[in-house]
């Protein structure tokens, strides 16, 4: 990994999907050999995507696995990562909701763009209001770079002071396992930890996890948080385990609107 890493010919690096242990390299990789080129993945991945920003700076993308391009063609949502990765420092580049996601995965049943995208994607906010924010975008499975907090992988506030000159963050999570209880309890650790000062909002992906904890609902999590921070939080967007995904880029400034349902992220390369 550190020769990929180091290797000036190799521009893009996608692993086939997550590695449950993965945080047990944080400390393997030689940070200040870098050269800058793209990591792409999610799930476990994120864990080293997100190190990898908070130390170095370079921007890393949350988006599909290598194993998820394996189908004939992708679908327009997904397909989408190479013309973000391609996206030019100083320009822009715009992505839409998908029309219809996965709800779950039917390994047994092939299909030719690898996904059953069945059901309607609607993109939802705490309140029930429009939304337009914009922030440096930074998150991941929240199931593994919550292990970040107090490490020297994931100090926030020497990024935004090195890297983002105090620009706001955007956060964007997804959730691939925890129930409501554990979502919370993680949230309110990155709270307490500082990771959600001078932020301007949470994005926050479909999950098949979220499970209720008695009467306790992920719409309650959701709630809550705005309430606390004061500061818009959107849901069931198209990232995670639920695929389709866009591509977040870890560092690059984004606006995100949602009305109606419907939803549109912009990148800047700034």
């Amino acid at each position: 990994m550190n020769q990929m890493l180091q290797d000036e010919k190799i521009s893009l690096i996608i692993p086939p999907w997550g590695g449950q242990l993965l945080i047990e390299i944080l400390d393997l990789i030689d940070y200040e050999n870098i050269k800058t080129k793209w990591l792409l993945g999610y799930s476990d991945t994120s864990v080293l995507l997100l190190a990898l920003t908070l130390k170095t700076g370079i921007a890393t993308a949350h988006g599909t696995n290598l194993v998820d391009l394996r189908g004939e063609y992708s679908d327009p949502t997904t397909a989408q990562w190479e013309s973000v990765l391609s996206t030019k420092e100083g320009s822009s580049v715009i992505q839409y909701s998908s029309q219809h996601y996965q709800k779950e995965w039917n390994h047994d049943q092939p299909s030719p763009t690898v996904f059953h995208l069945t059901e309607p994607t609607i993109w939802k906010t705490a309140g029930n209001h429009d939304v337009k924010i914009n922030g440096r975008l930074l998150g991941g499975c929240i199931d593994v770079i919550r292990h970040l907090i107090g490490t020297p992988y994931g100090n926030i506030a020497d990024f935004r002071e090195k890297h983002i000159k105090n620009e706001p963050i955007l956060w964007y999570f997804e959730n691939c396992e925890l129930n409501t209880a554990d979502l919370r309890r993680s949230l309110v650790q990155m709270k307490l930890a500082g990771w959600f000062d001078h932020s301007s909002g949470i994005l926050f992906g479909r999950s098949a996890g979220n499970t209720p904890v008695g009467d306790y609902t992920i719409e309650d999590v959701y709630q809550e948080l705005s309430d606390e921070l004061q500061i818009p939080i959107v849901y069931d967007i198209d990232c995670g385990h639920q695929p389709p995904q866009v591509t977040l880029i870890n560092g690059a400034h984004g606006e995100v609107e949602v009305s109606g349902g419907k939803g549109k992220v912009i990148q800047s390369f700034k």
